[in-house]
């Protein structure tokens, strides 16, 4: 199908991006890679008067270490983050989703910072990058704010952005010695959107989980942590019966729908056996 009618505007700077969103509000869009957004304009879901490209926008595509831990460009391609040295050597966990997601071609155009703001409830990168407490950096008119990515997301294509305001960088903290992390996905085929998606980051103590978070995509209108479950191991040694036990609890925190992926019933049956594998995961690589 073909794209309907649309203005492009492609601003030089994040402050002329903001103004442009500003000005057109509803009628306008912002596309990055494009890999989702030009998707859903060819099937007339939206059509936007004015699409506002950010490609020009060099100095948004970066991924860059500190004192505090890494800070990402949300014009980062999936590509650049899987091949990140930087990330592969304190977040391997992270450097591990992007190739779990689309195709080859997808994951060269695609950016993270598109895949946060697609706001989809599969969304790949949110529950690792959740778990690791990442926090959202957004620019607007009235300057920059920060919110945790936990609090991102506010419905199925919905997001905390107001009039105006852009995603432009994603902060992941340094984490403790011995913690690592999972993200396992359940998809038609690997390159499919998530059925259920499953990250879980631990701090190990011995054979004790010092500290867990849990969060679920794909069974709830957003990414959710599943506290009850991270209640249940958080301090304990890991045994199968407590693996059991996180993993059904887990299973009824989620809110799954029935939809042409799979149904409620099966992606609740998910959650309870990827949730068990991805702690087993991240504790036998917190060493």
């Amino acid at each position: 199908m073909r794209l309907p009618k649309f203005e492009y505007l492609g601003p030089k700077t994040v402050q002329e991006a903001c103004s442009l969103l500003a000005q057109h509000g509803d009628k306008a869009k912002v596309m990055a890679g494009g890999t989702d957004v030009l998707n859903v304009m060819k099937e007339r879901k939206i059509r936007p008067e004015y699409l506002i490209g950010l490609r020009a926008i060099s100095d948004l595509s970066y991924i860059k270490a500190d004192a505090d831990g890494i800070k990402i460009g949300a014009l980062t391609t999936l590509t650049d983050l899987a091949n990140s040295a930087v990330v592969k050597e304190k977040f391997p966990c992270l450097a591990e989703v992007p190739m779990k997601m689309a195709t080859v071609q997808i994951r060269n155009m695609g950016t993270i910072g598109g895949n946060l703001c697609n706001a989809a409830p599969s969304a790949d990168t949110a529950p690792i990058l959740i778990c690791l407490g990442a926090k959202a950096k957004i620019a607007g008119p009235k300057g920059e704010r920060v919110v945790a990515l936990e609090d991102f997301f506010t419905g199925p294509g919905k997001t905390v952005l107001g009039k105006g305001e852009l995603l432009v960088e994603i902060q992941v903290p340094n984490q403790p010695a011995k913690t690592a992390g999972a993200y396992l996905k359940m998809s038609r085929v690997s390159v499919d959107l998530a059925i259920v998606g499953v990250g879980v980051v631990v701090t190990r103590e011995g054979d004790s989980c010092k500290d867990i978070k849990i969060t679920l995509g794909a069974v709830a209108p957003t990414p959710i942590r599943a506290k009850k479950a991270e209640a249940v191991v958080k301090g304990k040694k890991i045994d199968d019966a407590l693996l059991e036990e996180a993993g059904k609890i887990a299973s009824q925190e989620a809110k799954p729908i029935d939809d042409v992926r799979g149904s409620a019933f099966y992606r609740t049956e998910i959650v309870k056996v990827y949730t068990k594998r991805a702690i087993k995961q991240a504790m036998e690589q917190a060493k």
